[in-house]
């Protein structure tokens, strides 16, 4: 295991935005290259250790996915090959490769959009202190990590810092339209459930993900990144069990490290163990593998 790139230096070049993982260059002719680090966050704070090797896992999840879904909707994505980025680029191809993405630029909208198969995370606590879910009543008695019976779209408002903020779809519509709404909820519902069949034929639970969008001249276009242990909930199928958590292909080994040590959220978070760092690095590889195959990495 080598070391993590948390920082990543490409000369004179400026990324025009610093993400809580990926860095953001403008090439000014249209396009961008996003380039994944390996840090890592927690409740909504970047941690001070990274991840090895976690960015090029997410930047191979992302590029598999986006080539998978073009007949569902246009995506962003360009290329991962560095020698088709533009020239400024050239210099940097060693630190590049395997984690940049070459995409199309389009116009963000700030909302995310979640698609859940099953009862798990925010839904889970929402439903268990209110009853409902992104505000719609559900029946009770649902289980934790209870499969709905239709996967539910629940969109939130992406937050400059601190949590999104979950909406119910009546006031999404108000904020961004009823036809683009729907639209919305369309294109995100067919994308988790084509994502869930080869997930599933994979030995994988696809329990929710969620999905960015933007607009270029007028059509909408998928953005960001695809069904990655970032943006996705994975469960191993032959475990399964409803009634109670899951193991998860994702961060959960850090989430319960800092909450084992009772870190309070407000300070500044602490660096990561070895151990916790190993098995969290594992379990975004055995993902990779399970979805891409086994020599994708």
């Amino acid at each position: 295991m080598g070391a993590s790139l948390t920082e990543i230096s490409l000369g004179e070049l400026t990324p025009v935005r610093k993400g809580k993982v990926r860095d953001v260059y403008d090439t000014q002719d249209g396009r961008l290259v996003i380039v994944a680090t390996d840090r890592i966050s927690a409740y909504d704070c970047v941690l001070p250790s990274g991840i090895p090797e976690k960015g090029v896992i997410l930047t191979k999840l992302s590029a598999f996915w986006f080539v998978r879904v073009s007949h569902i909707v246009r995506t962003h994505f360009i290329t991962c090959d560095v020698r088709r980025f533009p020239p400024a680029f050239s210099p940097y191809a060693s630190v590049l490769s395997d984690r940049a993405m070459l995409v199309w630029r389009a116009n963000r909208i700030d909302f995310e959009c979640v698609v859940r198969g099953y009862m798990a995370g925010s839904a889970w606590q929402e439903y268990r202190e209110r009853g409902t879910v992104a505000g719609e009543a559900l029946k009770p008695g649902v289980e934790e990590s209870a499969r709905f019976s239709d996967p539910i779209f629940t969109p939130a408002r992406k937050a400059a810092c601190g949590h999104d903020e979950n909406l119910s779809f009546a006031v999404f519509e108000q904020e961004v339209g009823k036809r683009l709404a729907e639209e919305l909820r369309s294109v995100s519902l067919r994308l988790y459930a084509f994502a869930s069949r080869y997930c599933e034929n994979r030995g994988l639970i696809l329990a929710d993900s969620k999905f960015e969008f933007g607009l270029v001249d007028g059509e909408l276009m998928l953005i960001d990144e695809l069904f990655s242990p970032d943006s996705s909930r994975f469960w191993p199928l032959d475990s399964y069990e409803p009634g109670r958590p899951q193991e998860s292909f994702d961060k959960q080994f850090v989430r319960d490290y800092l909450r084992s040590i009772g870190w309070d959220r407000e300070c500044s978070p602490p660096p990561l163990p070895l151990d916790v760092i190993k098995k969290t690095r594992g379990r975004y590889i055995e993902a990779l593998e399970r979805i891409c195959g086994k020599s994708a990495l």
